[in-house]
């Protein structure tokens, strides 16, 4: 019981180590694009997928050490969670600063802190699942 417990909180702390680099990637893509000027929501976009592309390659072979080869069924699992939570921090983004006008540093945090916590679930209960079934951490 304890082993499994201690696997788990190791893919957890995994998921969040990859998850803070992502974060790290997405605000910088974003803060250097909305510095140049483009558009936060372009911004957004660009950004996100830089930490997507991250998020995958680490995640796949290092928190849920996947052996099998990618395959397309994987990658499209990975895109719709991805796409849910990208659609998720666009709308929050949105919401926040232009509803609830939250300064946009702000906007992005909470934003981004949804959208983790659907990548995370998604992640683990349906993209990497085959891999968690066979007892990987």
């Amino acid at each position: 019981m304890w082993d499994h417990l201690k696997e788990k909180m190791g893919m957890l702390l995994k998921f969040c180590t990859v998850g803070v680099g992502n974060t790290l990637i997405d605000f910088i893509v974003f803060f250097v694009l909305t510095g140049l000027h483009v558009h936060y929501l372009w911004a957004q976009g660009c950004s996100y997928l830089a930490g997507m592309i991250n998020s995958y390659v680490w995640n796949r072979n290092w928190t849920f050490k996947a052996e099998e080869k990618a395959n397309i069924q994987e990658l499209l699992r990975f895109l719709t969670i991805n796409l849910a939570a990208y659609a998720t921090t666009l709308l929050l983004l949105s919401l926040f600063k232009q509803k609830f006008e939250w300064p946009l540093a702000v906007s992005k945090i909470f934003a981004t802190l949804c959208g983790m916590a659907i990548t995370f679930m998604g992640s683990r209960l349906w993209v990497f699942k085959s891999g968690l079934s066979k007892g990987q951490s």
